[in-house]
């Protein structure tokens, strides 16, 4: 396993980010332990959840069996850079109750305590805002995290799904108030979608917080969805099915794929390779629902895309270009 520094920070993570929204939803409890195991005999030191995974019903499922992975000794918990997030409605679904959900002083607060009692420890190293909240001050969401700063429940804070602008807000807040700020954004970023390349990444590399993109195959549409198609597999669902309903990028998809067949690659660890080749790229999120696909992950990191390859894949998918110069001069 490769590792890097968090953004500004001095903690040191690993190349790639586990995601556990699959537990709980897709893969049972046991099986999420295995994974887990699996990922931390591999080197994978840094884990990734949220307080609404497990949704619906379900929600805080998740942490909960992370929390229990924990409880299971061996220094499982010492070993892992935790994160989890804030900001989804924890009310049974139809009971969007108020002061439940968002950023406020309040929620964050309650929020993060039981993200903790779910996840069996007394201390969580990332706390993330999982989207913006355009009703709270940033000034109070400071005040709320320099408090559990303060009693030593959070180490560091990053954002999810933010703007680049918001970026530059949330931050320059925080230097006003004597505040460490944000160390991170977790954003939507693969071959497929790059729209981040124009104002978030740049934002985030100028204020040095470290990019943890989700969804890097793009809900499987770079995983080699149309030769599993062909070959009689798991048919696209999701994002990748409503991308594939236009020709147009179907075709795209059928020219990435036989690109990567021409060299040899697997689509899937190719594109969790292009990422890592990025700059300002941390690590990549890969949500395993089984062991086996935790392993092609790993084999991701320590495949070298060669320049015809990344030449090739700039063709197929072009990226926006800087900002402004990709929408003025």
């Amino acid at each position: 396993m490769e590792y890097t520094q968090l953004g500004r920070t001095g903690l040191t993570v690993s190349r790639l980010v586990l995601g556990t929204m699959n537990f709980g939803p897709l893969t049972d409890e046991a099986d999420s332990h295995t994974i887990m195991d699996a990922a931390l005999g591999a080197g994978i030191n840094f884990f990734d959840t949220a307080n609404v995974y497990g949704w619906g019903e379900n929600k805080g499922r998740t942490e909960e069996i992370v929390g229990s992975w924990f409880a299971k000794g061996g220094d499982r918990r010492d070993k892992v850079v935790l994160a989890t997030k804030v900001y989804g409605n924890m009310g049974a679904d139809g009971e969007a109750w108020p002061n439940h959900d968002k950023l406020s002083a309040l929620n964050i607060r309650r929020a993060v305590d039981a993200s903790l009692k779910r996840l069996k420890t007394d201390y969580i190293d990332l706390y993330q805002f999982h989207h913006i909240d355009r009703s709270t001050p940033v000034e109070e969401i400071w005040q709320a995290i320099d408090t559990l700063v303060q009693q030593g429940k959070i180490l560091y804070v990053g954002s999810s799904n933010f703007p680049g602008w918001k970026i530059a807000q949330a931050n320059e807040a925080a230097a006003r108030r004597g505040s460490y700020g944000l160390v991170s954004e977790q954003c939507l970023y693969n071959l497929a979608e790059r729209r981040a390349e124009m104002e978030v990444i740049p934002a985030a590399q100028e204020y040095g917080l470290g990019v943890i993109p989700w969804s890097p195959l793009h809900g499987g549409l770079l995983g080699g969805v149309l030769k599993k198609e062909a070959q009689g597999g798991r048919r696209a669902t999701g994002r990748a099915a409503d991308t594939l309903a236009d020709p147009d990028s179907r075709a795209q998809i059928q020219a990435y794929e036989d690109l990567l067949d021409k060299h040899g690659l697997e689509p899937g660890e190719a594109a969790l390779a292009w990422l890592l080749s990025r700059p300002g790229i941390t690590g990549p999120i890969v949500g395993p629902r089984t062991a086996d696909q935790l392993e092609s992950a790993l084999r991701a990191v320590e495949l070298e895309l060669s320049d015809e390859v990344l030449a090739g894949l700039g063709e197929i998918f072009p990226g926006p270009g800087p900002s402004p110069e990709a929408f003025a001069w």
